[in-house]
């Protein structure tokens, strides 16, 4: 999935709350040295450990009058406990928002959009409103009985271009499916430090997993000793110069970064992309990605769908700038 997908557990729990409402209970005998979140699920059973979780996080919990925000801490037969029920940034995040977006098909099953670099695809913590989640519960009152309101694959917030959006449940776990047995063809524009030697395309195969010393980051892992996940990308040369190189890429895979990682481990990181060796160039204020082409079999009619987004204005004048020529006539 995109140029990284990670799971995402939607989230339940109390949303609609007039005003706050407090419970009380003693921890019973049969969760005696359990922990706290664990044993708050067994006393307010009608709301989901991930929302408990959040209500301990936010000091909304009191473990024998103490405020608690450890969902790890043991507690003993016979502890008090007292729990402020209110909404948190995180229940509240899945909610219609309306915004515009750039939808470039649509019918009864699906939808392609052409998502803005700068637009966070679903809420997390520090984007809990704003994101393309938040606009797809706005235009489509079908999204809301969707998973992540349909969204199957992601982009980056700062990597622009295509994505599928499912409408009903049967094209989301289709979808689903067909990303994960490689029908659905993504391919990118990147833009990169250094000049381009060797061979015109590349076949890279890397595993990726989390960074060992940076756990916010992902990275080529040896997958005798860390886990990680295989990962495959071709890699073709379009234009290079003395310092920057631009190149089109195809996933075949769909780890977190992938194309970001990769690019990195050839030793040509992608412009602006500070968090995998990219320094600024050319203006860019954003890593310089963009999915622009997407094309797969129709999951219900079956019938060959391709797209193709047009390369972003800050990505053009990056290209121009650095002494790069891009020609979309020459894209396979």
């Amino acid at each position: 999935m995109p140029d990284g997908q990670d799971s995402l557990d939607d989230t339940d729990g109390a949303t609609d709350f007039a005003e706050f409402e407090s419970r009380q209970a003693s921890v019973p005998i049969s969760s005696h040295g359990e922990r706290l979140d664990r044993t708050l699920a067994l006393v307010v059973p009608e709301f989901s450990r991930s929302y408990l979780q959040q209500l301990i996080a936010s000091n909304a919990v009191l473990h024998n009058g103490l405020a608690q925000t450890k969902s790890s801490t043991r507690v003993k037969a016979g502890d008090t406990l007292s729990i402020e029920l209110k909404p948190t940034p995180q229940s509240q995040a899945f909610k219609p928002e309306a915004m515009a977006l750039d939808v470039l098909f649509e019918d009864d099953f699906l939808r392609i959009v052409n998502k803005p670099a700068g637009l966070v695809v679903h809420p997390a913590p520090g984007n809990w409103s704003g994101t393309l989640l938040n606009g797809l519960l706005a235009r489509d009152v079908q999204a809301s009985n969707l998973p992540r309101a349909g969204i199957v694959h992601r982009l980056d917030k700062d990597t622009s271009g295509l994505m599928v959006v499912a409408r009903t449940r049967q094209t989301m776990d289709q979808l689903v499916s067909m990303i994960a047995a490689r029908t659905v063809s993504r391919q990118y524009i990147a833009l990169a430090h250094g000049a381009w030697q060797g061979a015109k395309k590349r076949h890279v195969e890397l595993p990726i997993g989390r960074d060992v010393r940076n756990r916010l980051r992902m990275a080529v892992v040896d997958l005798t000793k860390h886990a990680g996940k295989a990962a495959v990308t071709d890699v073709t040369l379009l234009e290079t110069g003395a310092a920057f190189c631009l190149v089109q890429c195809k996933l075949h895979t769909g780890r977190t970064h992938q194309i970001r990682v990769h690019m990195s481990a050839l030793g040509h990181p992608l412009v602006s992309d500070a968090s995998y060796g990219g320094a600024s160039a050319g203006g860019l204020q954003r890593q310089a990605l963009h999915a622009w082409r997407l094309a797969f079999e129709h999951p219900v009619t079956h019938a060959p769908l391709v797209f193709q987004s047009a390369l972003p204005p800050d990505m053009q004048s990056a290209i121009t700038d650095l002494g790069l020529r891009y020609n979309p006539n020459e894209l396979t």
